[in-house]
């Protein structure tokens, strides 16, 4: 199925949200709440699934949603109108929107869990287990994936700074919760990031994402689940002072 044609901008700079322009007809799928506002004569609706593949493979894509905690329906906003309109999205917490196209990425991007913001209809929406049970137990934020598929525009978010990185069969080390997404011809895998004094004494975690290739990489400077660390060890100390 080729993805609609959408265009967009995105506004903002250290909370970022993305307006997405519609012709009629045009369809653009979002998570459930990412929407901020939306013009006349766009109509939306919650569905199950990204209306891509057939009856059965919807229902292995839903079946893998719900094990993962993932919310099985997406919201599809569709210009019913004469004229071009607008629908915008923004990400659930301070960071930044990263624009994909994926015909110019080989058509698939993997991605954290929980990044995916929107996509012109059209592009699969998928979760990707990691090959290697390990990871699932040591890799944090590694281990659970998310796949977009197609040849049209998808948009994700992550937190504070975002940098694009490109490798030439080469490879690279990162906390795992700091890799928003990787092109689909990236290797990736989770491994020790060294001896047993640097494992527990470095401070840099025990295990590091490896990616190992040729093609993108976007890390984000903060992810969520450390800025929340912060906020919690913070509120209890100065819950204890107060006491």
């Amino acid at each position: 199925m080729k993805s609609h044609d959408v265009d967009y901008q995105i506004f903002g700079h250290d909370i970022q949200m993305v307006e997405i322009g519609l012709d009629t007809d045009e369809t653009v799928i979002a998570e459930a709440g990412a929407m901020t506002y939306i013009e006349q004569d766009i109509d939306f609706t919650a569905k199950m699934g990204d209306g891509t593949g057939g009856v059965m493979g919807s229902l292995f894509k839903l079946g893998k949603r719900m094990l993962t905690d993932e919310s099985v329906f997406l919201t599809h906003f569709t210009n019913e109108g004469k004229q071009k309109r607008h629908v915008a999205f923004s990400a659930p917490f301070p960071g930044s929107v990263i624009p994909l196209n994926l015909a110019e990425l080989g058509g698939e991007v993997i991605c954290q869990k929980n990044s995916f913001l929107a996509a012109a209809l059209g592009t699969q929406v998928d979760i990707a287990f990691h090959k290697r049970l390990g990871a699932g137990f040591f890799g944090g934020e590694g281990f659970i994936l998310q796949r977009l598929r197609g040849d049209g525009m998808a948009f994700i978010h992550a937190g504070g700074t975002v940098i694009r990185k490109e490798l030439h069969n080469e490879t690279l080390r990162l906390d795992t919760g700091c890799l928003v997404g990787f092109s689909g011809d990236i290797n990736y895998s989770i491994k020790l990031s060294g001896g047993l004094k640097t494992m527990f004494f470095g401070g840099e975690g025990i295990f590091l994402a490896t990616l190992k290739g040729t093609g993108s990489i976007w890390i984000q400077s903060i992810p969520f689940s450390r800025l929340a660390e912060r906020i919690l060890a913070h509120a209890i100390v100065s819950d204890q002072g107060e006491d």
